[in-house]
């Protein structure tokens, strides 16, 4: 039970991947699809985050000319600059997600993404049938 109080974030990022892998997987709505990507990607970037970060160090950021600290003081910058990035390309991807939806709405009228399916075999069976 220790552990998991030292580990707490880490635990954290897993249970939000599982809530946003879940409700990824078994909601029909194309809304609650693209919010349960995003709590995965969220928990993906806390996870990043919790282990780049070792308590009692300082962000690589020079404050002055101080050559006495050692790099062991420091922490590693490359997870903060992969969650940064992550957060660019994640809102990327969910504007075009989002756009995508409301076509889709625009066209067939609902965002259950069965009925989606079913309307679009429909208008593909009719266009062979005039053909």
């Amino acid at each position: 039970m220790d552990n998991l109080f030292n580990n707490f974030y880490e635990a954290v990022a897993v249970i939000l991947f599982g809530i946003g892998f879940t409700t990824l997987l078994f909601h029909r709505n194309m809304i609650k699809k693209i919010i349960g990507l995003n709590i995965m990607d969220t928990a993906v970037y806390l996870f990043l985050a919790a282990k780049g970060y070792i308590d009692g160090r300082r962000a690589p950021v020079p404050d002055g000319p101080d050559a006495s600290r050692l790099v062991t003081d420091y922490i590693n910058p490359v997870p903060s600059g992969l969650v940064l990035t992550g957060i660019v390309v994640s809102v990327s991807v969910t504007a075009v997600m989002l756009a995508l939806t409301i076509r889709l709405y625009r066209r067939y009228h609902t965002l259950d993404i069965d009925r989606i399916t079913i309307l679009a075999k429909q208008e593909k069976y009719r266009e062979t049938d005039r053909e």
